[in-house]
């Protein structure tokens, strides 16, 4: 007890030692600036770099090595662990460069150990490195040489000369290393099937490998089959097995693992929820450099989740956060994200947020065989391949293919996508610039954006050609005039750190905004930064935590969107529901409306009880709503008006109708509130407002344009009757005087009338007795037979009646 207790102070006091220095006045936060000098100008203001210190990320260009590319659930550990390594420079060619600002001493090394030989011709006596040995220096233990695979060094520096030497380990110690050699071959070689292979029976063996591979303690592999565990993902869903690996991996110091358990604590998936062990979980997570941690706190700060709502709090792990993302992202603009509302599609099985990748591709396929190219590159299958989402994977070889093939046929913009192509380079790809400028030279020339574009990245990074910031200057404006969006990057870049220009912040807040309109990370990434710093703008915290929270959503980790969509398209509501719980605790508000959604359903998720799914569900909800969700804003009104996962508040309900009604116009709000009015629930009863709200649902909306003329049919007759009812006859006739109306002798007048009437209806009637109508001319028949001697009477009523004395 006194251990744990010890431990929960400490966690305590790190916690708090985190938020004051989160809290401090932004500064103290903010990075020093930074002087920047364009051959013949004066020197300028001193400005903050744009982008962080010690990333190679310059306005759309990034650096980075052609690693194997993590799994979802690794990228954000994969990318935590290089936040810790050594700040690089990067710096271009031909430009001038920027004076850093004094950076604190990095820690000292901790000297190496050196390891004392044990056997061999010199045991007990110290390792040297680096040593010699048959003419190759070795600045560590090595194998080479040994059959065994056993570690050795050598004690002077001359082994070849001295012959001095002892292993550097024991034979148990050697056994256990190769085993460790060995499963992280088999771990590297699971990875890989599942990174590789389409085919779901693979993915499955791979995942059982990968199960063999956690029985014997390996670390990451051990990771793997929990979050497959806890997600459904290729293996059979169990999230309390996942918990006990979470719990073991959380022991040993994973970072992972516990991010994972500040999950389960924050939903309560397999444990009693508790959101104080949930922040305890996502604070060390964050510490072991866990990105997805880190979001999932800066979500918490911005919203005031379990924690006291702070913006500076939020924007540090953002950025931190946003700093590693703007880092991964190409000149492309990063991979696309698709967001699907699952109540959009459950509604609007056709609409076009759903999942037609299928049929799309199968259609431009079509159009390629056909010879319509332009149809091919414009919006098919050559950029869905280049960028991947929407359904489709990444694939470069088959994007290179659809874009050969449309240059062929003169295709400017597969010319230019070439062209970027080999800029960037890739595993299929190799870098090339002078192919890429050919490229983008033939584009350029017959007016492609693209291709101006990527003659401009060319002039400004020197590439291929002598570094020429006019030239790139004039092929960024032509392309941005075009409203090409990397032509806008560019020129914001420019001119931030007037490259080739006078520095302009209004000119470069202007191209950034604009490239933002079109959905580029950068854009977002350098406006954050813009605004945070307070350069060339006022300092919002408020509007560069939703920029950062933009950027970090773009994240390798937005790909469990689609996932989780193919596992609620599979019926698979468990999977989903856990998958789009993650998300929603990182902040995504479609995922927050999805879990709501998922947790409404009378058929819904099993994890949870039928008494906790409407609490949970008005909880996500009220999450998506402050995110500015219409629908979610609406539904709950309905929880209140009708008292699921809540009592029935009638006054609460109005609140919600009326901030969806005023803030985002909604037709259904406007519905609610006129029969709330026309009711007097929540509010005063008021038939000429209820129909006021009614006209206004039918000028918001055609589709409520019926249900309104409905309603309003309902309301005039109620409210003709209620007129009705309030209309005293009795009352009304005992208080009009006929004396005074009709003067003193309006009884005879009346009675006179009422003689005069009867006398005129009973002439009438007795005329009408004498005179009878009379009958139409019969005409002229032929002779018929005589009547049988039976009808005597048929025939006196056949003959004519004799004439009147008048009428002779």
């Amino acid at each position: 007890m006194k251990t744990t207790r010890t431990c929960q102070l400490l966690i305590v006091v790190i916690f708090l030692s985190m938020g004051t220095a989160a809290d401090l006045p932004a500064e103290e936060n903010e990075v020093p600036d930074v002087k920047q000098n364009t051959e013949g100008e004066e020197e300028e203001e001193q400005v903050p770099p744009l982008g962080p210190l010690g990333e190679r990320v310059v306005a759309g260009q990034s650096v980075y090595s052609q690693e194997e590319t993590p799994a979802p659930e690794e990228a954000g550990q994969a990318q935590g662990e290089q936040g810790h390594e050594e700040p690089q420079e990067f710096v271009v060619v031909g430009e001038e460069k920027e004076d850093l600002p004094d950076q604190p001493p990095p820690p000292k090394p901790k000297p190496k150990e050196i390891p004392v030989v044990i056997g061999g011709t010199a045991a007990g006596e110290p390792c040297v490195f680096p040593f010699l040995f048959l003419g190759k220096e070795y600045a560590d233990c090595t194998t080479e040489g040994r059959r065994d695979g056993r570690l050795w060094c050598a004690t002077t520096y001359d082994y070849d000369r001295d012959k001095k030497w002892g292993f550097c380990e024991t034979e148990e110690q050697a056994e256990e290393r190769r085993q460790a050699e060995e499963m992280e071959e088999q771990y590297q070689s699971a990875v890989r099937m599942i990174n590789t292979t389409n085919r779901r029976s693979q993915k499955r063996e791979a995942y059982e490998r990968l199960l063999k591979i956690s029985g014997k303690g390996h670390t990451k592999a051990s990771e793997k089959v929990a979050y497959a565990m806890l997600f459904g993902d290729y293996m059979a869903q169990n999230v309390t097995k996942a918990k006990d690996l979470f719990e073991k991996l959380a022991l040993e110091g994973s970072p992972k693992a516990q991010m994972a358990l500040g999950f389960l604590y924050a939903a309560g998936l397999g444990v009693n929820s508790s959101q104080a062990k949930a922040l305890v979980y996502y604070t060390f997570g964050a510490l072991g450099g866990n990105l997805v941690a880190h979001m999932i706190l800066g979500y918490r700060y911005w919203g005031g989740v379990g924690v006291p709502q702070s913006c500076e709090s939020a924007l540090t792990h953002y950025r931190l956060v946003a700093n590693h993302v703007a880092n991964d992202v190409s000149l492309t603009g990063g991979s696309a994200v698709q967001r699907i509302r699952l109540l959009d599609e459950v509604e609007n099985p056709g609409s076009t947020s759903s999942m037609l990748e299928e049929d799309l591709i199968q259609y431009y396929q079509f159009l390629a065989e056909k010879g319509d190219i332009q149809a091919q590159v414009g919006v098919g299958l050559g950029q869905l391949h280049l960028n991947g989402g929407r359904g489709v994977e990444q694939n470069h070889q088959r994007a290179y293919e659809y874009f050969n093939q449309a240059a062929n046929a003169g295709n400017t913009h597969a010319m230019a996508f070439l062209g970027k192509m080999y800029s960037e380079g890739s595993e299929f790809v190799p870098q090339n610039n002078e192919t890429a400028l050919q490229y983008f030279k033939k584009a350029s020339e017959l007016g492609n954006p693209v291709g101006q574009s990527g003659l401009g990245m060319a002039y400004l990074y020197g590439r291929g050609v002598p570094v020429n910031y006019e030239l790139a200057l004039k092929y960024f404006q032509k392309a941005a005039e075009q409203g090409w969006v990397d032509g806008q990057l560019q020129l914001g870049f420019m001119y931030y750190n007037g490259i080739g220009v006078k520095r302009d912040y209004k000119q470069a807040l202007k191209y950034f905004n604009l490239a933002s309109q079109a959905g580029h990370i950068l854009a977002y990434y350098n406006l954050a930064q813009m605004h945070a710093t307070g350069t060339g703008v006022m300092r919002s915290c408020h509007t560069a935590v939703e920029l950062f929270k933009n950027v970090c959503e773009r994240g390798r980790w937005s790909e469990r969107l689609m996932t989780a969509y193919g596992s609620f398209k599979d019926g698979d509501m468990d999977a989903a529901l856990v998958q789009y719980l993650l998300l929603a605790e990182q902040g995504y508000e479609v995922a927050q409306s999805n879990v709501a959604f998922i947790l409404d359903q009378t058929e819904g998720s099993r994890i949870f009880s039928e008494n906790e799914t409407y609490p949970r569900a008005l909880l996500h909800w009220t999450r998506a709503a402050a995110q500015g969700y219409t629908v979610a804003r609406i539904k709950l009104g309905d929880y209140h008006f009708y008292g699921y996962g809540t009592d029935v508040d009638y006054e609460t309900a109005v609140i919600h109708y009326r901030l969806a009604s005023e803030q985002q116009n909604s037709a259904q709000a406007m519905f609610n509130l006129g029969y709330m009015h026309e009711k007097g629930l929540g509010i005063k009863q008021d038939i000429h407002l209820a129909k006021r709200f009614y006209d206004m649902a039918a000028e918001a909306s055609p589709d409520a344009q019926v249900p309104v003329f409905l309603a309003l049919c309902k309301l005039g007759f109620i409210y003709a009757l209620q007129y009705l009812q309030d209309l005293n006859l009795k009352e009304a006739v005992s208080q009009v005087d006929l004396d005074q109306l009709l003067g003193p002798e309006w009884d005879l007048y009346l009675m006179t009338v009422i003689a005069l009437l009867l006398g005129t209806v009973i002439a009438y009637r007795q005329r009408q007795h004498q005179a009878p109508l009379r009958p139409p001319p019969v005409p002229p028949r032929p002779a018929a037979p005589a009547p049988p001697a039976d009808q005597p009477d048929q025939q006196q009523q056949q003959q004519p009646a004799p004439a009147m004395p008048e009428e002779q």
